[in-house]
């Protein structure tokens, strides 16, 4: 756990809309617990473009057998069953929102399970100072050095001097050449610009594989907490 107290405050700007989620409902009877790469293949297939668009972002398809990222099967041959509520999103920039909406009505390959993609829905980012993302990567084995990392990179990287994080379990990701480590986190105490550039900009590599990218989350109050619907 890194917690450091901060008692700035200051009035939260307007939150742009310059990059947002695009969401869709997920019709799937099953996929792959672990599909980081074979999602990313099938978008990458069916909107190339992502490979040269610096702010975009894939959020991975959870459902109640993933939890919120800090409890998961262990089992990597496991299988995710979407609920009718499930949905996939894309975070892009504004003016590639239209050829997002282009994936409603396709059915995308994943792992050979067919998912099906419909009723598009733009949602902006989030002024909540508390974000949440299913995985990091992690090159680090220890919690500790993670954190340390992840600080560093906040500095480094984005300007954002962390005041609060809270790293969950290991996952463990198969790709066809190499298993990627990455950990649940929690960063709390952020301002408002900081958390949305966060959001827009990511952490880490691999924002096309779902790795690095936060969602706001609920207030901590002493517990876990979930991300904010």
């Amino acid at each position: 756990m890194y917690w450091q107290e901060d008692e700035d405050k200051r009035s939260p700007p307007t939150v742009p809309d310059d990059v947002v989620d695009v969401s869709f409902k997920v019709a799937c009877k099953a996929l792959p617990l672990d599909h980081a790469h074979a999602l990313s293949e099938a978008l990458l297939e069916a909107l190339p473009w992502l490979r040269e668009e610096p702010q975009a972002a894939v959020h991975l398809i959870h459902g109640a057998e993933s939890g919120n990222g800090w409890l998961r099967p262990e089992d990597p041959e496991a299988l995710l069953y979407p609920s009718r509520r499930t949905r996939f999103a894309l975070r892009v920039p504004k003016h590639r929102v239209e050829a997002a909406r282009a994936l409603a009505g396709t059915t995308l390959d994943v792992g050979g399970h067919a998912v099906s993609l419909r009723d598009p829905h733009v949602r902006e980012l989030s002024p909540l100072t508390t974000v949440f993302s299913r995985h990091v990567v992690s090159e680090q084995s220890e919690e500790a050095e993670f954190l340390d990392a992840v600080a560093r990179m906040l500095r480094e990287d984005l300007d954002i001097r962390v005041r609060k994080m809270v790293a969950g379990r290991e996952h463990m990701h198969r790709f066809p050449d190499r298993e990627i480590r990455t950990r649940s986190l929690m960063i709390d105490g952020l301002r408002v610009e900081e958390s949305i550039r966060l959001q827009q900009r990511g952490l880490g590599p691999g924002r096309l594989q779902g790795f690095g990218v936060f969602l706001p989350h609920k207030a901590v109050g002493g517990g876990r907490g979930e991300p904010a619907k």
